[in-house]
């Protein structure tokens, strides 16, 4: 096996454990998550995760940073069928936050609420960044310049986070769940008035 074949397989070996890492935490939440039951997954010695990660923290680090990824995908995806129209491109990135949340509650948690990761890691925080650049751009044209430009941002930011945690809640609660009576799309209104 030449180098080139040992370090592809070394890359393989790493997104494989972090896609097995996704799974496991997808199916049982964070407790369910351990290195071994990682390399169980996918299919490797129990070992294998050390050469890879620098324990459970380098794990979770990498798979937040993954979540990032599909995190930002999946608010393109939602912002690649929305109208030209500045509004209808903020409120379809919304979307996709909501989508994704919803879809994705466990990795959600670990990225957004953990004390488990990493954040300095330099890998999360670009990931991270670029998701939040994706809000950034869709704000940018919003923007009230009398309140400075990262307002609109952390406002909507904000209420996608609360609204999460909110409608979480209410979907492991009572149907008489304050969340459960109000979509979105009414808060969205409010703090982005349509002309």
């Amino acid at each position: 096996m030449n180098l080139n074949e040992k370090t592809k397989r070394a890359g393989d070996l790493r997104q494989t454990l972090i896609s097995a890492g996704i799974e496991l935490l997808q199916s049982g939440g964070a407790n369910a998550l351990t290195l071994r039951k990682c390399a169980a997954r996918a299919g490797v010695s129990h070992a294998a995760p050390a050469h890879h990660f620098d324990g459970i923290e380098g794990l979770l680090t990498a798979i937040a940073a993954r979540g990032h990824e599909m995190f930002a995908a999946t608010m393109l995806a939602h912002l690649s069928r929305a109208s030209n129209l500045n509004r209808d491109r903020l409120y379809s990135i919304c979307e996709g936050y909501l989508e994704f949340s919803a879809s994705n509650q466990a990795l959600y948690g670990l990225m957004f609420n953990s004390g488990q990761i990493d954040f300095c890691d330099p890998d999360l925080g670009s990931k991270s960044h670029a998701s939040f650049e994706i809000l950034e751009q869709c704000c940018a044209p919003l923007r009230d310049t009398n309140t400075g430009p990262l307002t609109l941002e952390i406002t909507i930011w904000s209420l996608l986070h609360g609204y999460c945690s909110f409608t979480k809640k209410a979907r492991e609660g009572s149907p008489k769940h304050p969340a459960n009576r109000i979509p979105f799309q009414q808060l969205f209104d409010y703090v982005v008035p349509s002309n």
